[in-house]
């Protein structure tokens, strides 16, 4: 279903959402960097790569990939993280690290095509709601209490991003 991608720019082709969904917390290992906004894509697809194949050397059974913003600066630098999820707890080492996406109340939405606009359709989504996003206005950026692209369609077997199937959870405050 399309939906507008947010002040006049085009559409985004929407699967399913936006909606409020609960989500369970979740064990996750990844890769956590702090890259430019400009290429930040392909540090995310350079580190999938990376964090793929640490996990196929050490057999570590995974869920789906995710391209988790931890703080969001786009005219400057991104603090951002590459994962999987995980059924139970790993430890790493010292480039892949142990984490959690964090349980909670989440906006989502998820949508094939144009990441932009799909990410800006669900932050004006949430706004226009009234609803409002565990985030805190940092000297870095915008720091989200959780805030994701989980790959639905696996990168390493669809190379077309524009067919991706890509879920987007930001975790909203309590209250």
């Amino acid at each position: 279903m399309p939906v507008p991608g947010g002040r006049g720019r085009g559409v985004v082709a929407v699967v399913e959402g936006p909606a409020i969904v609960e989500r369970d917390a979740r064990h996750t290992l990844g890769i956590r960097v702090r890259t430019p906004f400009r290429g930040m894509l392909a540090v995310r697809d350079a580190l999938l790569a990376e964090l793929h194949e640490w996990l196929t050397g050490r057999g570590v059974e995974h869920g789906a990939a995710f391209f988790r913003l931890h703080v969001v600066d786009m005219a400057g630098v991104m603090d951002v993280e590459v994962g999987v999820t995980t059924p139970t707890a790993h430890g790493g080492d010292d480039r892949v690290g142990p984490g959690t996406l964090p349980a909670g109340r989440y906006a989502s939405l998820t949508h094939v095509d144009h990441a932009r606009r799909a990410n800006r359709a669900l932050v004006e989504w949430i706004a226009g709601t009234g609803l409002v996003p565990d985030r805190a206005d940092t000297p870095e950026g915008d720091a989200f209490g959780c805030r994701y692209e989980m790959y639905l369609t696996d990168p390493r077997t669809e190379r077309m991003k524009t067919k991706w199937r890509v879920r987007l959870d930001i975790r909203l405050r309590d209250g």
